[in-house]
């Protein structure tokens, strides 16, 4: 099927602003990912935010998994509502879609694969904190379930500058589509 309106979403996600503010590039970030927000509300494509949160007590963390394990106690006395806000900068209007996830990848804890494949969406456009974390996951899961995959480099961001560069110059072109936001923004046979 080729890409169109029809089966094509914008994703952002972890642009929390309890994220963000740990981020020293994020206004930038916020201000290409408001542009890309934009354009896909103006051309009528679904716009999708994915947030990660936990429940009360965390019973989804696992001692196991060293990335958690190392925050739980971060999170103890977290306000989950508090810590899942978008930015207000971009944050959803009231008709899109929120998901939250429990992990690090879009897809894993969520429900993001049922509404994507309910709305016929094979084609998704990733934006995100950080580069490394949800951005990577969600591209691998992603090609690994069969979507098109966009990363728009300037809409991702990590603290970790060399990091970022690698991953968006070397390792998500074998699995995607990558592009900064102005030729997403002026081809008009990309954004969909």
């Amino acid at each position: 099927m080729e890409q169109n309106i029809k089966n094509t979403a914008l994703l952002i996600m972890d642009m929390q602003a309890s994220i963000l503010g740990r981020l020293p590039n994020a206004a930038a970030v916020i201000n290409n990912v408001s542009k890309a927000i934009e354009r896909a509300r103006n051309n009528k494509i679904p716009v999708m935010y994915v947030t990660v949160g936990f429940r009360p007590g965390m019973p989804e963390f696992n001692l196991n998994n060293k990335g958690f394990a190392v925050s739980k106690e971060r999170f103890a006395n977290a306000d989950m509502n508090e810590f899942m806000k978008v930015h207000e900068a971009i944050a959803p209007l009231e008709n899109e879609i929120v998901i939250v996830k429990r992990r690090v990848s879009a897809f894993t804890g969520s429900d993001l694969e049922v509404v994507l494949r309910s709305q016929g969406i094979q084609h998704i456009v990733l934006t995100g904190v950080a580069t490394s974390g949800v951005v990577l996951s969600t591209t691998r899961e992603a090609a690994d379930k069969d979507y098109r995959i966009t990363v728009l480099a300037d809409c991702c961001a990590d603290a970790d500058e060399e990091v970022h560069r690698v991953l968006i110059t070397k390792v998500f072109q074998r699995q995607a589509e990558v592009m900064n936001l102005e030729d997403w923004l002026k081809d008009k046979t990309r954004i969909f």
